[in-house]
């Protein structure tokens, strides 16, 4: 094995995007999406945050005002950035997988290997190279 893997990992994207929404975009290069994900996620926040939950000017930026303004969140807007949260990941999902299977069928119309970018041979159900099984519907 050459440990060359062709496209990128669905899972690492989805990691990503379970940190912040839209890194695992930024990972994946998608820069409208990710910027897109990371916009409505603000934007959820900026409209459900209680202006009682915002520091006073004087008060500054601490950890302790950022603890003061999440247990100030009504659990509707708690539902919405969860429900966020989790598009967010499922569509990095999608997106790193859709990409990873595209890329397993090259230009000329030979069938390759979604796991190592290599050529395959048509009439085996796996990778001679790596010994990944390949999906049934390629």
């Amino acid at each position: 094995m050459n440990g060359h893997r062709s496209g990128k990992r669905p899972l690492l994207a989805a990691a990503l995007a379970l940190l912040y929404p839209g890194l695992g975009h930024l990972y994946l290069r998608e820069w409208l999406r990710a910027l897109t994900w990371f916009g409505l996620t603000f934007a959820t926040v900026a409209i459900a945050l209680p202006a009682s939950a915002i520091p006073e000017n004087g008060a500054g930026f601490s950890l302790d005002a950022v603890m003061q303004a999440s247990e100030a969140l009504p659990m509707e807007a708690e539902i919405a950035i969860f429900v966020l949260f989790v598009l967010n990941t499922v569509d990095a999902y999608r997106i790193a997988r859709g990409s990873r299977t595209e890329q397993s069928t090259a230009a000329d119309g030979k069938q390759r290997c979604p796991n190592c970018g290599r050529e395959t041979d048509a009439d085996l159900e796996f990778c001679q190279w790596c010994t990944e099984p390949l999906a049934a519907d390629e």
